[in-house]
Formats: C-alpha cells, sequence, structure tokens
C-alpha cells in the first residue's frame, strides 16, 4: 500500500495538471511495478527468490532503461493529454526510483546497484511497515481526489505537497531519532569497553520511538533494545545469541548456504538439527512471547530457514515463526518506549530453532 500510495502522490505531482484523476491511477500502478518481481518466484527456488526479490527490478540500470523504453509508448498513449516524451519518462523514473528510495530504508536491503557486485542498499531507519508514514499521504490523495475542477487545481497541488511534505518530514525524523539512539547504544558499550566489529540498529515495527540494535562481536551477537525517551546514561540489556558457525560444518560452499550469507550480510545464526542446520537472520527482529515459562521471553526470529542437503528438490525451507499476541506485544512495546523495562525484558530464550527444548542465551547487564 504505501509504494502504491506514494507512487500515486508522485503522479499527482508530475502528471495530475494534464490527467486529474487519472494520474493518481497510473502513479499508483508504476509505483508498485517494481514489486511485481514476486510474479517469478514460482520460477525460483527459495535461494534464487532471494535473491530475486528486490534485485534486478529495484537497479538503478533497470529504472533507467524502463524509463527509457516506456516514455515512447506513454506518451503515445496520453497524446489527448499533452503528456511529451520527456515528461513521460521523467515520470516512470521519478514514480521507480522513489519506490526503490523507501524500500531502502528498511532493513531488507535493496540492490541498487545492480549488476555490480554490491551490498544491497539498507538505512534501516523505517520499520516495512509504519502507518505514521503512509497515512499523511492517503488522507490528501484521497481529500484531492474529490476536487475534479480546473479551478480546485490549486488546492490539489497543496493537499498532494502537504500530504508528501508532512511523510517526508517523518522520514526526516527517523534518521535523527536513529542518531540520537545509536549515540545511546555505542555510550552503553563504550562504558562497558566492549570491542566488536560493527554494529547495526533498526526501528521495531510500526513505529521510530523504539529501536533495537545488533553488534557483532564475531563468534556471537549482542541484541538489545533502546527507547528514545531513555536517559543517555541508562543502561542497555544486552541479550547474546552465539554465532553458531560449526552447525554449518560441511555446508560452507553448499549453493543456499552461501545465499544466505550474502543476503544476511552475515547477520545469521546458526543450530544444527537432524537433517542439516538451521539458520536464522538477526537484522529482522524477533516476535516475543511471554508466559510460556515463568519469568522467561522466547525469541524466535522473523526471518529463518532449514538447510536440508539430503533433501530431495529445494534445499532451502523458509521458516515462519509462530505469532505472538499481537494485542499483548503492542501493549508491552507501548510500554517500554514510556520507560518500563520490566514489561518487554525477561530471562530470554531462543525458540523455533527446530530443536526440541527453546535455548537460554546469556545477558549482559
Amino acid at each position: 500500500m504505501t509504494q502504491a500510495v506514494l507512487g500515486a502522490a508522485v503522479g499527482e505531482m508530475m502528471l495530475g495538471k494534464h490527467m486529474g484523476n487519472r494520474a493518481l491511477v497510473w502513479g499508483a500502478l508504476f509505483g508498485t511495478l517494481p514489486d511485481l518481481d514476486i510474479l517469478f518466484t514460482p520460477f525460483f527456488d527459495t535461494a534464487g527468490n532471494l535473491w530475486w526479490h528486490r534485485g534486478p527490478s529495484h537497479s538503478l540500470l533497470v529504472m533507467i532503461l524502463a524509463s527509457w523504453a516506456l516514455a515512447p509508448q506513454l506518451a503515445k498513449l496520453w497524446k489527448r493529454d499533452k503528456i511529451s516524451k520527456a515528461l513521460a519518462g521523467w515520470f516512470v523514473f521519478a514514480v521507480w526510483s522513489t519506490h526503490v528510495l523507501i524500500d531502502c530504508f528498511t532493513v531488507y536491503g535493496t540492490s541498487v546497484l545492480w549488476p555490480f557486485h554490491a551490498p544491497r542498499v539498507a538505512f534501516n531507519n523505517l520499520f516495512i511497515i509504519d502507518l505514521l508514514f503512509t497515512m499523511p499521504m492517503l488522507v490528501a490523495l484521497v481529500w484531492l481526489a474529490f476536487l475534479r475542477t480546473k479551478k480546485q487545481l490549486p488546492k490539489r497541488r497543496r493537499l498532494n505537497a502537504w500530504g508528501l511534505g508532512i511523510s517526508a518530514a517523518y522520514a526526516v525524523l527517523s534518521v535523527g531519532l536513529k542518531f540520537v539512539v545509536s549515540a545511546g547504544f555505542n555510550a552503553d558499550l563504550a562504558k562497558r569497553g566492549t570491542v566488536f566489529n560493527r554494529r547495526i540498529e533498526a526501528p521495531t515495527p510500526f513505529n521510530i520511538l523504539l529501536w533495537r540494535s545488533v553488534v557483532d562481536r564475531g563468534d556471537e551477537f549482542w541484541v538489545g533494545y533502546r527507547s528514545v525517551f531513555d536517559r543517555p546514561s541508562s543502561p542497555v540489556r544486552w541479550t547474546i545469541y552465539p554465532k553458531g558457525a560449526d552447525a554449518l560444518a560441511g555446508m560452507e560452499n553448499l549453493r543456499e548456504v552461501t545465499t544466505l550469507q550474502w543476503f544476511s550480510d552475515g547477520w545469521w545464526i546458526a543450530r544444527p538439527h537432524a537433517k542439516g542446520a538451521w539458520i536464522g537472520d538477526l537484522r529482522f527482529g524477533e516476535t516475543r512471547s511471554w508466559g510460556e515459562k515463568k519469568g522467561m521471553v522466547d525469541s524466535r526470529l522473523a526471518f529463518a530457514w532449514k538447510v536440508m542437503p539430503t533433501e530431495t528438490g529445494d534445499h532451502l525451507r523458509t521458516i515462519m515463526p509462530n505469532r505472538a499476541n499481537p494485542a499483548e506485544t503492542l501493549r508491552r512495546m507501548g510500554r517500554r518506549i514510556v520507560g518500563d523495562r520490566e514489561a518487554w525484558e525477561a530471562n530470554p530464550r531462543l525458540a523455533g530453532t527446530t530443536v526440541s527444548l527453546p535455548e537460554f542465551l546469556a545477558v549482559e547487564e
């Protein structure tokens, strides 16, 4: 929905004067076009789809070629609206590139520089779904869609500018808040004298007030949470996830394993199981459930897979985590944002790793 709404807003900005509400429809259509790469998923196995989604269709090269190739046909189609070939080409490029830009704001990563061998671009400043980013544009578009006369055109443009402006301001605010919490995480690690290789921060679901940090310490990862309202001196409670690289012994060169290592940009942990290995990507956070055992919180990584080298067909299977109670999670998240650490933290266990019992995890207070 976010990509369609953003595309419609860009369509209104560039073509609304000529096409009215049809500009919204065309903008929404081209705003979702890059994600139609999912239509090819039946032709790939799991590893292939990890490479393909947000891959070539989201690259700078493809968006330039698409703009150049589609411009003449669109100009011909919109001849009565007096849309030039240049304007049609810039419309395609603007809608396509803003789609890719928003994707770059999330932790998933986007292959902007394909076909060059380069890491995916990920700024980690917005969750993949954030209604506070989408709603200002959506409200403005619904409102302006009822303003159809030429006399109302200036008001349409103002409404669209307000919607885009508020959403852009929210995105800028998320970057600023990320710097704030990043400084807090960094100060906590420095106070402990913790040596680490790299660190990432990303917001928790649906907000930019509670952030999650993952620290790479080589053989282990530390995961901690921090609210933008926490005092600078407030300590972070770090949960320690051993990397478990030994679980992949003998499978290091398997295509599925190397693809996961590339896709996760090295932010993976592994555990053995009877048919191969379990691999989880720590960047995407986890679903949390309380109360399965008193004083415990069970975490299931949102992105995880089973690697089964001896199985026929696809050697990689996606594991869907058991969903925690969403109402309880949001309630506890809200309490953690305002400073109630006990509502969010507990003795941690890693669950859902395809082994029989959850794994108790160490904590650095």
